[in-house]
């Protein structure tokens, strides 16, 4: 396995049945080799700074059933919001004041942010804050909504893709939601000119390493910008809600993978990390992410976003905790970069 990592590291990319064999066997030194060669190639190309993302969660409604998600419209528990334009312009000052020079507004397909609504937000952000980046995610939508984002202000779009096999991709959501339309949002993201974000989870049920080698393959023909993945986490309101969540080891070994593979990519180390581990944070920036995204959302509400039990979204998660992510960081040999952090080949 040893041969195989230090290729990786020399040419970049894998062969399918050499990614198959170094997820599944992949002993500690070679684990601990990959990481840190991750780490080398991510400081090579950014130094030693993590770039912060100011998250606005703006609905916990969605109309979508996916059966891992606790904001599935099917969950009759879910504790619904939805904030105001004039809310998150709010945030967004309060962001931009501390600091953050990016916004992520993301939710759940909420059909009430239609774009009359929402293209006009997101143009009086980018005329407040014209030096701010903003970053949706906001799920599909069409081609037509997407393009107006765009020319409204928007420069980058979240989207994961959740599973490159079209069986499991099957299995996760609902029978509307369509494999197909999935990828061709994201093609449609990148030919717009967003700077794009896939991803999937670690773990999910149903899940094979090969389908994860498939997510390697399919992240490999589309080339996006931004890759973001993080651990399975179950919500007892959904149908997997018993299952038992992804593994830590695994998730930080594809984030090295993913970091020698792409080593421009902005690969941000995910809430959901931080909520499977204590330390998990600081874990996926020690397997060559760099980014975070501490939460800005109202303190009233972060809680009702509930997409898996437990959400991590206080402390060094939140924006007032800035103090001790940056505390946390300096420990690891990392400091804070407030700028916008854009992708570059």
């Amino acid at each position: 396995m040893y041969e195989l990592a230090e290729r990786l590291v020399r040419e970049g990319r894998l062969s399918a049945p050499e990614y198959l064999a170094l997820l599944t066997r992949c002993d500690d030194s070679t684990w601990f080799f990959l990481r840190h060669e991750a780490v080398r190639t991510a400081q090579e190309r950014f130094g030693c700074a993590i770039f912060v993302r100011g998250l606005i969660e703006i609905s916990s409604y969605c109309r979508n059933d996916c059966h891992y998600c606790g904001l599935r419209r099917s969950n009759r528990r879910a504790e619904r919001y939805r904030l105001s334009p004039e809310q998150i312009l709010a945030t967004c000052e309060a962001g931009f004041e501390a600091g953050f020079r990016t916004f992520v507004l993301q939710g759940g397909e909420d059909p009430w942010w239609s774009d009359e609504w929402l293209v006009p937000l997101v143009k009086e952000i980018h005329r407040r804050w014209p030096e701010a980046a903003i970053t949706l995610s906001l799920g599909e939508r069409s081609e037509t909504s997407y393009r107006a984002l765009h020319e409204a202000g928007a420069a980058r779009y979240l989207l994961r893709h959740e599973a490159a096999d079209r069986s499991l991709y099957e299995q996760l959501h609902p029978a509307e939601m369509s494999h197909a339309g999935r990828l061709a949002c994201i093609e449609q993201l990148k030919a717009i000119g967003f700077q794009t974000g896939m991803g999937m989870m670690v773990g999910a049920p149903g899940q094979r390493v090969e389908h994860l080698v498939e997510d390697l393959l399919l992240l490999e023909r589309i080339e996006p910008q931004m890759i973001g993945i993080g651990p399975f986490l179950p919500h007892r309101d959904t149908p997997y809600g018993a299952e038992p969540a992804g593994d830590l080891r695994l998730t930080l070994l594809l984030l090295a993978i993913l970091r020698l593979r792409f080593p421009q990519a902005l690969i941000p180390s995910t809430t959901a990390l931080a909520t499977l581990h204590p330390e998990g944070r600081l874990q996926g920036i020690l397997s060559g992410a760099n980014v975070v995204m501490p939460n800005l959302s109202p303190e009233s509400v972060r809680s009702k976003y509930a997409i898996y039990d437990g959400k991590a979204s206080s402390g060094a998660e939140a924006a007032e905790g800035l103090r001790l992510l940056a505390e946390e960081l300096r420990g690891i040999g990392y400091g804070i970069d407030f700028s916008r952090g854009d992708y570059q080949r």
